[in-house]
């Protein structure tokens, strides 16, 4: 634990003189101005948030600690969480040091399998996982410790023994609920040897043999290990944090933001909407088929799953990095090959639709049909898997935000009469 807590307190040390002297010279500078349409559109567009783990520019995507993601796609998630944390990729023996610190706290409570066994038996995996999360609070070094008098200025380095403590058992836990959930066996136990994207494959036990859905997965926890500061989970967990209630309880938070249709869903969708095309023509559509679904789709006053992005305005770099790697595994799949064709059909016809301001696909519209190719045919996992990814970033954010001390998320609400006398 010395090297990695060395490490964050020098560079907390620097993060911390540099906002100090922002905030002194720029106290009064505008980051952003608020329109009515903005409150009552869910405040997207509005800069009000400190964020540095990540950064998602809309003609960019996915940008982590200043590292542009198309350079990161062959890192581990332990590499990916020590830059999220530090900044820095780590060195050969930082990696091999931080790693040992994740694997010597693998091993999760046996309550909270007791828990997990005794909820009902057709619980949402992401209930499931939400539950777990929570009921380990009393592991909590951050709750003990601010009980104890902790100072305000070391409220971080209790919060990484949380961030480390819960990212090293949540591969465990997730894959339990996996094994719990669909009746597929005993629970696996982590093991001690393994790296966290080999013990999740080892403890899902899914029944194949080749070493390429272990590289899927690693690639999968990489792409989806944070995405600024205002998206539903990452601001749920956040805000929750900012009242110095300890990670468990906020993870928890954001986790159950994640479960919602409109956040971490998605690729479900998608993927069934595909296997739906499949099914209708017995097999992959030619082009011209697709063409004629997509209108169908559109014309029926739906969106096309997959497509679009809130943020971005070009293709997501995360299903450039999904797409190279099923046209280099699998690219005559059914599945798979429907969802490259579609990735030429479909952009081409949204941009015929005015009102449209994206017409490239986003992450969803490929991670899908991936684990499906593999055997992980239970959607409603899927976001159990985003999840253990996204624990990365989520609670990287943590760490940093309380190392810098930032206050209680608080933002002003007004009332719809306000509104009515502004605009009148």
């Amino acid at each position: 634990m010395t090297d990695i807590v060395e490490k964050l307190s020098k560079k907390i040390d620097e993060w911390r003189r540099e906002a100090k002297v922002l905030l002194e010279k720029g106290h009064d500078k505008i980051l952003s101005e608020v329109t009515v349409a903005q409150a009552y559109g869910g405040m997207r567009g509005i800069r009000t948030l400190i964020c540095d783990t990540s950064r998602v520019p809309q003609d960019e995507g996915l940008i982590i600690r200043g590292m542009h993601l198309n350079k990161l796609v062959d890192k581990t998630p332990e590499e990916i969480y020590f830059l999220l944390l530090t900044g820095d990729l780590p060195t050969d023996e930082e990696l091999n040091q931080f790693s040992l610190e994740l694997k010597k706290r693998k091993n999760v409570p046996n309550y909270v399998w007791d828990v997990l066994k005794a909820m009902p038996k057709d619980s949402h995996p992401m209930a499931m996982l939400g539950t777990a999360i929570l009921v380990m609070q009393k592991e909590s070094v951050f709750a003990e410790k601010y009980d104890s008098g902790l100072k305000k200025e070391d409220y971080w380095k209790a919060t990484l023994e949380d961030a480390l403590n819960i990212v090293a058992k949540i591969p465990a836990i997730a894959a339990g609920i996996y094994r719990l959930r669909f009746n597929k066996g005993e629970i696996i136990l982590p093991d001690p040897e393994m790296d966290w994207t080999g013990d999740y494959v080892h403890m899902l036990g899914i029944n194949t043999k080749s070493e390429d859905f272990k590289d899927l997965m690693r690639l999968y926890l990489v792409a989806h290990c944070d995405h600024e500061g205002g998206n539903v989970s990452a601001l749920t967990t956040q805000t929750i944090n900012s009242a110095l209630s300890d990670l468990y309880y906020s993870l928890s938070g954001g986790f159950n933001g994640l479960a919602g249709p409109l956040h971490g869903l998605a690729n479900q969708e998608s993927l069934k909407w595909i296997l739906e095309i499949i099914e209708k023509f017995g097999g992959t559509p030619t082009n011209e088929q697709l063409k004629d679904i997509v209108w169908e789709t559109l014309n029926s006053g739906k969106v096309i799953p997959g497509y679009g992005h809130a943020v971005l305005r070009v293709t997501d770099p995360r299903f450039d990095a999904f797409l190279s790697f099923g046209k280099k595994h699998f690219p005559n799949d059914p599945v798979f090959l429907t969802v490259s064709r579609l990735f030429d059909i479909v952009p081409v016809e949204l941009k015929k639709v005015e009102k449209i301001k994206n017409p490239w696909p986003n992450v969803d519209a490929a991670s899908g049909s991936l684990l499906y190719y593999y055997g992980l045919k239970e959607f409603s996992y899927y976001t159990v898997v985003f999840a253990v990814s996204r624990s990365l970033g989520l609670a990287a954010q943590a760490v940093v935000n309380r190392a810098m001390l930032f206050p209680i998320i608080r933002p002003k609400s007004v009332t719809t009469r306000f509104v009515k006398d502004l605009v009148s």
